[in-house]
């Protein structure tokens, strides 16, 4: 793995605080040397002595507060507050793709860079203004050529290229998490890995697939869960695992196949952008802080439905609570959990959106869209918005057992993932045109307030999240990224 920053190398200045070797004191006459020279040489020496003591005493005293401090599992970097950021995919354990941030409703165009390859995940923003986004590319970080993944570093402030690390070539499908000390957490090809700010790697840690979720469990933990359906749950300083790893598809029979050859770590990631069959766990799980419960889709070999798994980790276990096979077609749908942790929202590919209840799994309601949703459903005080490459802005209103449509928008065709803001403001993108447009909207009536071009964007986009200073971050699926500033 390399690590490459756009900051030049700092000078290293030395500063000599060392007494020349006959100071002022030192010169005395001849005649007044003699035996009390030899006493100050002795009071010299045992002041040295003293203060080597003192210094060393000193020294690992610091030293100790620093492994304190790195070894800490302090949950308060892991916040999620007003003004943190773009934490994770949807911005938080509940995956509600809404920001505290209060969103500006006039927004200027501040940098767009191609990353020379394709996107899948939505990008992450730390508490700092630093945009996470990965990508696969036929060159390496360094230029040398070859198909390799790569995450990229980008300051939100210039668009300026932090850094670029090489990874496994399915580092494209996985989703990233971002602390309040912008570590980054996310997987590659059979491992997980976390990178400080600067890119320098901190510790990776061996799995089967590759991690297409990546969270923080409530106890400051990591959860990560892969295509096959591998979960763990890893210490955020070390990455050792916390728990035994969990099977979602069961665990295989070695007895009875001895020669079970273990798949390879990239099979079938090409069908998780769709949620279709080959990938058994396609969408960012959804976690409860309070409970230890984390919700997650799941299509099992042999199986003409996918399912919706209730998992909960707790006590240094995993298990799973319940199963419900609801997801007709299979769904590139993250969960959404309910703020009170009573529903979570889920669609399928029939063109759904479903509540199911968090307790047992039996559905609530169903409500057909007309178009398949992807990425997650935005969700604040019960107001619903999905998204998808195809179909049109709605707003949904959960009444408990029932839903009403708050409003429509048939005439504004979607190319992504819908986030609300606090103040009202909700952002998009939509086909207007031959092109594609950030459209900003008033949640309460669907409205246009305001809507800025992308140039020269194409197809959809897979994700938008807000900054700290109400920052607009698009990313397109032909691997484009665009930044968007509030008008001061």
């Amino acid at each position: 793995m390399q690590a490459r920053t756009s900051r030049g190398e700092h000078s290293q200045v030395r500063h000599s605080s060392r007494r020349p070797e006959h100071s002022e004191h030192d010169r005395r006459a001849g005649d007044t040397e003699g035996s009390s020279a030899a006493a100050r040489s002795v009071g010299a020496r045992a002041r040295m002595s003293l203060r080597r003591k003192a210094f060393r005493v000193a020294l690992l005293g610091t030293l100790g507060l620093l492994a304190l401090t790195a070894c800490s599992g302090g949950r308060e970097d892991l916040s999620v507050g007003p003004g943190k950021g773009w934490p994770s995919a949807f911005h938080d354990s509940r995956n509600s793709a809404t920001s505290p941030v209060s969103g500006s409703r006039h927004l200027t165009l501040g940098w767009s860079r191609p990353i020379g390859g394709p996107v899948m995940s939505a990008a992450t923003v730390g508490a700092q203004g630093q945009v996470f986004v990965t990508t696969r590319t036929g060159n390496d970080c360094t230029g040398n050529p070859g198909i390799t993944g790569s995450v990229f570093s980008f300051q939100m402030l210039s668009g300026r290229k932090r850094f670029c690390n090489v990874l496994g070539p399915d580092a494209i499908a996985t989703t990233s998490a971002v602390d309040g000390a912008s570590n980054v957490y996310l997987g590659d090809n059979g491992g997980v890995n976390s990178f400080t700010q600067m890119g320098q790697p901190r510790w990776r840690t061996p799995v089967a697939g590759v991690p297409v979720s990546v969270q923080f469990t409530g106890d400051g933990r990591v959860l990560t869960v892969s295509q096959l359906g591998q979960i763990d749950v890893l210490d955020r300083q070390t990455g050792d695992r916390v728990a035994a790893t969990y099977q979602a598809l069961g665990e295989p029979d070695y007895m009875k196949l001895p020669d079970l050859p273990r798949p390879p770590d990239g099979q079938g990631i090409d069908d998780c952008a769709f949620g279709w069959p080959h990938c058994p766990v396609a969408n960012v799980s959804a976690v409860d802080p309070g409970s230890g419960r984390f919700y997650v889709t799941v299509w099992r070999p042999g199986s003409a439905t996918a399912s919706l798994a209730a998992l909960r980790y707790a006590d240094k276990t995993i298990r799973q609570d319940w199963s419900a096979d609801l997801l007709t077609e299979g769904s590139a749908t993250s969960p959404t959990l309910s703020p009170d942790g009573k529903t979570v929202y889920v669609g399928d590919n029939a063109g759904q959106l479903l509540a199911v209840d968090a307790g047992d799994g039996h559905r609530k309601w169903a409500q057909p869209l007309g178009f398949a949703p992807m990425g997650a459903i935005s969700a604040a005080d019960g107001l619903l918005i999905p998204g998808g490459d195809d179909g049109h802005l709605v707003a949904l209103r959960d009444r408990g057992d029932t839903v009403d449509i708050a409003w429509e928008r048939k005439d504004l065709q979607i190319r992504g993932r819908p986030v609300q803001t606090a103040g009202d403001t909700g952002y998009v993108v939509a086909a207007i045109g031959t092109g594609l447009n950030l459209v900003t909207f008033d949640t309460r009536t669907g409205a246009t307030v305001a809507s800025a071009v992308l140039p020269d964007a194409q197809g959809t986009t897979v994700g938008t999240a807000i900054g700290a200073e109400g920052e607009v971050v698009v990313t397109t699926r032909i691997g484009e990224v665009y930044a968007f500033k509030p008008e001061k």
